[in-house]
């Protein structure tokens, strides 16, 4: 499921940690992460942006629902980073991009006081599971709210209730006298400009949307790029009687399942930093026992 996660740290070196984290359930193929950042909150209430996922295509989602989230926790004159206009009219705006609700905003505000730091992220995660246990470890206050598509249905019914004023409208012109016809008009040019402003808005909307979903896709298919990549050039790949084979650190000599590539954290990690060891660092006992 697509969702929205933010996670409230007391300390800075913790948020970080739980970047790290979200990184190595990403790797694993625990969960999918889209795009992040980690933010400060200023004692005036305002946020910045401490760090935010690397440019390229999580870059458009960053500038659509997650940045718009971002925004919105950053209060009135808070980080650029979201469409957040400094006005009633940009949060609701915003509010719409980010396609979380208004209480889930309020509830991570509540949290996130002056002096702490946030890990905010757009996910993909079948069970909430893995992304607690790692982030409870760290001492962090956890908040989820699924995508929602509920104010594209909302802001449809606008305007089909709009245009339907707006031919009432035109039927009356037609039958009104030269007196009244003047104010019809000016009415009908009012609502007219109205549905279009509508109009013009749910297609911003809807070419966000399309590029935010690309930008997943290309996400998604980068991931994929980089685990072929992997099983390619890592060490033996020949299978068990059991079905497994080695675990994709070429110092590591435990056998794991076809589905998986590591035998553990550590050696993900280890092989992202081509780390060169003695010894494996796993801890299971292929490795241990040498």
């Amino acid at each position: 499921m697509n969702r929205m996660l933010v996670v409230v740290f007391s300390e800075a070196s913790k948020a970080f940690d739980g970047r790290d984290a979200l990184r190595s359930l990403d790797r694993d193929g625990s969960i999918t992460v889209y795009g992040y950042a980690v933010i400060t909150k200023k004692a005036d209430g305002t946020s910045i942006v401490n760090e935010e996922s690397d440019s390229g295509p999580t870059g458009t989602v960053l500038g659509t629902s997650l940045g718009s989230l971002i925004g919105l926790l950053g209060g009135p004159t808070g980080v650029a980073i979201g469409a957040l206009a400094g006005s009633l009219a940009g949060a609701t705006a915003d509010l719409d991009n980010a396609r979380v609700g208004a209480d889930f905003v309020d509830e991570v505000s509540q949290q996130l006081t002056p002096g702490k730091f946030a890990l905010v992220a757009a996910i993909d995660e079948d069970w909430t599971f893995s992304v607690d246990k790692r982030m409870d470890s760290l001492g962090g206050v956890v908040y989820r709210r699924a995508l929602s598509e509920a104010r594209e249905a909302v802001n449809t019914e606008a305007v089909i209730a709009m245009k339907a004023d707006l031919a009432q409208m035109k039927t009356e012109h037609a039958q009104a006298r030269a007196g009244r016809k003047a104010k019809l008009q000016e009415k009908i040019n009012q609502l007219d400009t109205k549905i279009q402003q509508h109009l013009q808005k749910a297609k911003e909307r809807h070419e966000a949307t399309k590029a935010e979903a690309q930008a997943k896709i290309n996400v998604l298919q980068a991931k994929a790029a980089r685990v072929r990549e992997k099983m390619n050039t890592s060490g033996d790949k020949t299978m068990n009687a059991q079905g497994q084979h080695k675990c994709g650190f070429f110092e590591c000599k435990c056998m794991v399942e076809a589905t998986e590539q590591y035998c553990s954290d550590s050696c993900s990690d280890a092989d992202d930093a081509q780390v060169t060891e003695l010894q494996c660092d796993c801890k299971h006992a292929p490795c241990a026992l040498d």
